[in-house]
C-alpha cells in the first residue's frame, strides 16, 4: 500500500499568515487553473475526494493543506492564469501564492503541474525559477499524458526536458496521467526522497538486519 494514502485533510488558509506549522517538511503542488492539479493530488493519495475537482478551473482558492504524518504535509496551492473569475479575486489568488513560496520555510520541494500539450507557459517558468533561486527543487509534471499517443508524449517530454536545463537548477521533468495512472510511481519516488521517506526505510531496514 502507498505511504500517500495515508493523507488526511489538516486546514485550508486564505494566505500565509492564517497558515500554522512552519515545522517540519511540506510539499507543494502548484499549478495554472485547469492543469490537473486536484486529479493528480486524488490520484497520488488513492483519495477520490480528497482535493476537490472542479470542471470550472480556478476552483481551489485557498491554500489546502493535507497530513501524511506530524511534521509531514502535502499543500494544494491555489490555481494561477486563466480562471473565470474576478481580476481582483485572482490577483488575492496569485498573492497567497507568491507569498506563500516565498516565505515558507518547511517547503522542501515543489511540484509544477503543466498540460503536456501546454508546458512552461510565462507563469509556470516564474514559478520554477523563483524555486530555483531558493535552491528548492523541482518537479515538472507534465500532465493529462494520456492525451496524446505515445510517440508523441516522448517527444514533449524530450522537449520539456531541454527547455528544463535552462533553469540551471534542480528541476526534474516526468510525464503523468491521473486517468491511467502513468508516472505515478516516478512521483512517488521523487516525493519519498524530499520528505526523507527513501532514508527511514532504509534506516528501518538496517535496524532489522541489526536484530538477526
Amino acid at each position: 500500500m502507498s505511504y500517500y494514502t495515508k493523507a488526511k485533510f489538516f486546514t485550508s488558509a486564505p494566505d500565509i499568515r492564517h497558515l500554522k506549522n512552519d515545522t517540519g517538511i511540506e510539499v507543494a503542488f502548484a499549478g495554472r487553473s485547469n492543469a490537473g492539479k486536484s486529479s493528480a493530488l486524488n490520484t497520488l493519495t488513492r483519495q477520490r475526494n480528497l482535493a476537490r475537482t472542479s470542471k470550472t478551473p480556478g476552483r481551489t482558492q485557498l491554500i489546502n493543506v493535507f497530513e501524511l504524518e506530524e511534521e509531514l504535509r502535502l499543500v494544494d496551492l491555489p490555481g494561477y492564469g486563466f480562471a473565470k473569475v474576478p481580476v481582483a479575486m485572482k490577483k488575492k489568488w496569485q498573492g497567497s501564492l507568491g507569498e506563500y513560496l516565498q516565505k515558507r520555510k518547511s517547503l522542501k520541494g515543489l511540484v509544477v503541474l503543466m498540460d503536456i500539450r501546454h508546458p512552461f507557459k510565462d507563469l509556470d517558468q516564474d514559478l520554477i525559477h523563483w524555486a530555483v533561486e531558493s535552491n528548492i527543487p523541482v518537479l515538472a509534471l507534465l500532465t493529462k499524458a494520456d492525451k496524446l499517443k505515445s510517440g508523441k508524449r516522448k517527444a514533449q517530454l524530450l522537449m520539456a526536458q531541454e527547455a528544463a536545463l535552462a533553469f540551471m537548477g534542480d528541476v526534474t521533468v516526468q510525464t503523468f496521467s491521473s486517468l491511467n495512472k502513468h508516472g505515478l510511481p516516478e512521483l512517488e519516488r521523487i516525493l519519498d526522497g524530499w520528505f526523507g521517506l527513501d532514508k527511514k526505510s532504509d534506516e528501518e531496514g538496517a535496524v532489522v538486519e541489526g536484530q538477526d
